[in-house]
This record gives structure tokens, sequence and C-alpha cells, in this order.
């Protein structure tokens, strides 16, 4: 491990100042959404497609801060605002609308509210707000959730807006995924709205994938990293068969450690206490889940699988449900019950956050108040400020 001074860098939810390789395919974004005055009227809407891991996301997004700034330098009023939402792991139209609405209400649940009102909540507030915004939808893939409502709520706000209220402040919307999984949004607009042709994006050579790992190293490390770094993380990532967002994730995992202790550390979305989880429980939620929901008896098994296979005994049925709570209070992961089973009921696990996305925090030795002993119970995290903390870990027992 590497002593890194900005873990917050090495987040997927990061994103970089500058799209290294990618310049030319953001510009052509910012061209067709046409900022601060289309000239076409509305819907203005744009879809960034390529391979995962050839930098769709970072197209999209920088796209969509272009336009803020452009705003920013040309319009009055309130400042523009992002609303960008990751679609893995979330379920349906509801999950998408729920997770838009969060970004406008922290403390929103969705559930028992039907996806229509959920989006009409969201209209409202956008509405309420008065000021322009971009929306991104990103990592659409194949088997996600459905983007015609949501999308079509976007373009016609006014069948969801109370009687009387009418059109909604200057909005753009940018979708990125894959070309297969963007043409079912493309056929959901209907007559008038026309997602073709895509921003294509090509995969990244390895000389780009090695410049990218290069620059997020600095920015994580604070200094330059060894030279031998980025072409042995990117080797191992092609080897893989996987682009940008395999090496980001090997680089994460050489610089913070991910995995080679005992256990992980895990930064809550919402608190401040870093939690604590085995490293192949990890895995199991990630391999069961997969973007659906999976009964706790099947990863139970496979927690058992994994952990003899690291050489460490299974944990106890009610050790892995309090793993699974604390990760659901985290905001990784919720809990589901349905009816079934032989009890009449199933406890399910879906996953809200695809793991390589949840943002790790590397331990280190600290003291507990009162004792000399070192305690490596402390994580070392990214505090509400930005600065680095030491912050109390939960106990993992």
């Amino acid at each position: 491990m590497f002593p890194v001074a900005y873990p917050e860098v090495l987040s997927n939810d990061w994103l970089s100042p500058s799209a290294i390789g990618r310049e030319r395919e953001v510009r052509e974004v910012v061209r067709r959404l046409d900022p601060p005055r289309p000239a076409s009227p509305p819907p203005w809407i744009v879809a960034v497609a390529g391979p995962v891991g050839s930098g769709t996301s970072t197209v999209a997004r920088r796209g969509a801060r272009e336009v803020v700034e452009r705003l920013r330098a040309t319009v009055a009023g309130r400042p523009p605002r992002v609303l960008h939402v990751r679609l893995p792991g979330l379920r349906g139209p509801h999950g998408v609308a729920t997770a838009l609405l969060r970004l406008l209400d922290d403390g929103f649940d969705g559930r028992g509210f039907p996806a229509a009102e959920i989006l009409a909540g969201v209209l409202r507030r956008l509405r309420r707000d008065q000021r322009p915004f971009v929306v991104v939808l990103d990592d659409v893939a194949v088997g996600g959730p459905e983007l015609g409502p949501v999308l079509r709520a976007l373009i016609e706000p006014d069948r969801f807006l109370p009687e009387g209220d009418h059109g909604l402040p200057p909005w753009w919307t940018v979708l990125a995924g894959t070309p297969e999984a963007l043409r079912g949004p493309a056929r959901s607009l209907g007559p008038g709205v026309d997602l073709q042709p895509f921003v294509e994006v090509p995969a990244y050579p390895t000389e780009t994938l090695e410049a990218i790992v290069r620059d997020r190293a600095e920015r994580a490390l604070g200094r330059s990293p060894p030279a031998s770094l980025a072409p042995q993380l990117v080797a191992r990532a092609v080897e893989d068969g996987g682009g940008a967002r395999r090496a980001i994730d090997l680089l994460r995992r050489e610089l913070l450690g991910a995995g080679r202790g005992p256990v992980r550390g895990f930064l809550p979305r919402d608190g401040e206490l870093a939690i604590r989880i085995e490293p192949w429980v990890v895995d199991a939620i990630g391999r069961a889940t997969g973007g659906r929901a999976t009964e706790v008896g099947s990863l139970r098994e496979l927690e058992a699988e994994l952990a003899r296979r690291e050489g460490f005994a299974p944990l106890p049925p009610t050790t892995l449900w309090r793993r699974i709570v604390r990760l659901e209070q985290a905001g990784y992961v919720r809990r589901e019950i349905r009816t079934g089973g032989s009890g009449g009921s199933r406890s399910l696990v879906r996953l809200l956050t695809p793991v390589d996305e949840w943002v790790t925090v590397p331990s280190v030795p600290q003291t507990r108040r009162g004792s000399s002993r070192p305690d490596v119970g402390f994580d070392r995290a990214v505090g509400p400020s930005g600065r680095s903390s030491s912050w109390p870990a939960a106990p993992v027992g």
C-alpha cells in the first residue's frame, strides 16, 4: 500500500477536471446541447454510447458540467445544477425516480409511492427551484431499469405537473451507456424526439489508459507515482478484458490495499462512522445480487464457499445478518421481505450501488482515547469538509 493523501479521488463518483483522451467527445456533447440558449426547441437531449470502461460516464458528466459552466457565465439568477444518477442497482422507473428525488430531498423514502407520483414530485421541486439543470442518467445497461417513463416525464413535464403549473426552467438530459442498452430509451421517446445518432466513444488505447491511471494516482497520492505502476495496472486491466473502470478499480485496490486484510473499511453515504466488512462477504454480495434481489440463504451459502476458499471459517448466520444491516444503514444494500418460503416469508438483499463503487477507506493504527494501545478499529477517511480525518469504525463483531 501507499500513503494516500486524497483517497476521495479514488471514488468512482469523483470527476476528473480533465477528460483525458475524450476532449473531442465532450465538445460534441456540448455542441449538441447548445447551451445557454439552444437554437432548436426542447427537449435538449443527447446520448453517449460506448463499451464499458470507455469513458462514457466521463464524457456525459464533463459535458453536463460544461453546460452548467456556460450557464453560470451567461445567465443571471440561481446557479444551475447537475442531477447525476447511476442506474446499476436501481429498480425500474420507481428506483430511478426515487434516486432523482433524493438529490432534491435527502430524506425522501420512495416506498409506498407509485413512480408517476414520485416523478411529479421531482418536477414540482425543479419548477419551484426555478434554476436550470442537467439530468445525467449514467451507466445505462441491458437489463437495467426502464427509462421510458422517466424520459417522458422530462420531455412532457406538463402531463405530471398540477393544473395551472406549466413548464420547467431550462433543462438538458444526457444518457450514457452501451449502444445496445441505449436503443431501448431511444425507441421509447416517440415521434419527434430522436436520440440518434449517438455520440460514439471507442475503447481507450493502452497509452491513454496509462495516462488516466497515472493522473488519478498522482492526484490521490499528492505526488508522482512509481513509473511502473500505471503500465502494470493497465496490463492487468486489459488482460481482464476491462477498460478504464477496471484499471481504476485495480488502482484503488493497489493504493488502498482493499481486500488484502481480514476486513475492508467502507465509508457510509450519510454518516461519519466507517464500517468494516470481511472482503469475502463483499464479494459474495456482489456476485449473488448482480442488480437483482437474492435470498439471504443463497447469499449465506456463497459467503461460506468464499470464506473457506480464503482460508477462513464462514460467519455465523446472525453475524452475517448484522453485516447486511450495517451495509443497509450505509446506503449500499436494501433488505426486502416477500411472501413465500417455509416460514411464510423470504428475506432478500438487493444491491443499491455496485460493489466496485463502494467507497473504501484504508485502516491505519490509531489509539483509543484514554488508552496507549494502538487499535486498528479506527479508519482514515474523508470527512465532510473534504479533509482527511480519523473516525472510529463500527466494531466487526
